[in-house]
């Protein structure tokens, strides 16, 4: 898999994308204490507000970006949002108000919700040979996975050093390093925008989505993974402490469990989708799931046992392994979807609504399970991620064995009549 590093342009574009994320995480440990110092035990609704405000972002701005990006020059996008991020880093050590917290992270996040969809428009262009594309998709996956694991250790290790504020000089340097890689950077010539009659061509990325099958299927396998995500992510730290009763050191291995399953799977797909199609990974993904949420409801329904402290751990690897087999394969999944000339918009659409899945089940998981229970919080995620992967088996059929394909080098080409992609 590491093949495809030998490839310049991927290689500095590979190391931006890590560069970045480091940084990220640097400034998620640092805004976690900047919101204790300003808010004390009201910490966490600073932080849900500021998630909140993160996810409004996403969902706003991504879409402006599908609409103007093919007008714009890819690499002064994405080099003007690195510069973005990093002046609003630079300014987060000397907030002293909430309110400055809220405006900053919209910022910040803003710039963000423009970099990551040009991003990964980018990318199919700079490796057009789809095995490379793959491997480069399980790259990318890798990189959050490990970023979510490393980050925390290294501002552990800085915070025995420095004070949490120096965290965020990391952050900005980050997001100056990947600018300057960026820079750096020979990218190919944009494709030209899809002449009429020869494929897809509509006036919105989210546009694109509802016309396109498969691309509705997507939008399903999305909210089943909001859900099992959500439920991780937010209710984490409850199954540690209160449900199990372990000591605050457990919540990063917990956590690292759900990133070592995702990183597995990560690392198996390409040989997998080199003889499977997307469809024949996605769905299960979607499915499994649901099925580990029946088993996170046996465990959180158990009165006791040393044995849910390792079925807890299994489950989360679980649920990171099931997220991972459909978000590893969407890039490849949207590639194959849409011609060149609306990758970007179809790549905004995507991220803008699958980042409004996790507006949905972000406030869910925690409001739920606070109010009335994490049993019935797990009942509704769970809920929501079998109807959302049973939506997208309805809305994804598997193609008859006589269906017209797209011509070779021409994956988005449009299928023919009668069959649904």
């Amino acid at each position: 898999m590491l093949d495809v590093l030998r490839h310049r342009a991927y290689r500095r574009l590979f190391a931006a994308q890590v560069i970045a994320l480091v940084g990220t995480g640097l400034a998620t440990v640092a805004l976690g204490l900047l919101a204790y110092d300003l808010a004390g035990s009201d910490a966490g609704s600073v932080l849900g507000t500021a998630l909140a405000i993160k996810m409004v972002a996403y969902v706003a701005i991504a879409p402006v970006v599908g609409a103007i990006g093919d007008r714009l020059p890819r690499r002064g996008l994405m080099v003007s949002a690195d510069l973005v991020r990093a002046g609003v880093a630079v300014f987060l050590p000397f907030v002293d108000q909430v309110w400055q917290v809220y405006v900053l992270v919209f910022l910040l996040q803003s710039a963000s919700a423009a970099f990551t969809p040009t991003f990964q428009a980018v990318i199919p262009d700079v490796l057009p040979e789809e095995r490379a594309y793959t491997r480069a998709l399980s790259m990318s996956r890798l990189a959050y996975d490990l970023e979510s694991l490393l980050s925390p250790v290294l501002a552990a290790a800085l915070l025995s050093v420095v004070s949490y504020n120096w965290l965020f000089t990391g952050t900005v340097l980050g997001f100056v390093a990947s600018a300057a890689l960026v820079v750096s950077t020979a990218l190919p010539e944009r494709a030209a925008r899809t002449a009429p009659g020869t494929g897809r061509r509509t006036g919105t990325g989210t546009r694109l989505f509802l016309a396109v099958p498969r691309l509705r299927a997507l939008l399903a396998l999305d909210l089943a993974v909001a859900a099992a995500g959500a439920m991780v992510t937010v209710n984490s730290v409850v199954y540690v402490r209160d449900v199990l009763g372990l000591p605050e050191g457990a919540l990063p291995l917990a956590l690292g469990a759900y990133g070592a399953g995702s990183m597995v799977v990560a690392l198996i797909l390409p040989r997998v989708l080199d003889k499977m199609p997307e469809r024949a990974v996605m769905l299960p993904g979607a499915l499994a799931s649901a099925v580990v949420f029946a088993g996170l409801g046996a465990v959180t329904a158990a009165p006791g046992g040393g044995w849910r402290v390792p079925a807890l751990l299994g489950l989360w690897a679980a649920f990171g392994a099931a997220c991972s087999a459909v978000l590893t394969p969407t890039g490849r999944l949207i590639r194959r979807s849409v011609p060149p000339g609306e990758r970007t918009a179809a790549f905004a659409a995507q991220f803008s609504l699958s980042h409004g899945c996790w507006l949905l089940t972000y406030p869910l998981a925690g409001w739920l399970g606070a109010a009335a229970g994490l049993d019935w919080a797990v009942l509704a995620l769970g809920s929501i991620a079998l109807s959302a992967a049973l939506l997208a088996v309805r809305l994804w059929p598997r193609p008859p064995a006589t269906a017209g394909t797209a011509p070779v080098g021409v994956p988005w080409a449009v299928p023919a009549p009668g069959v649904r992609r």
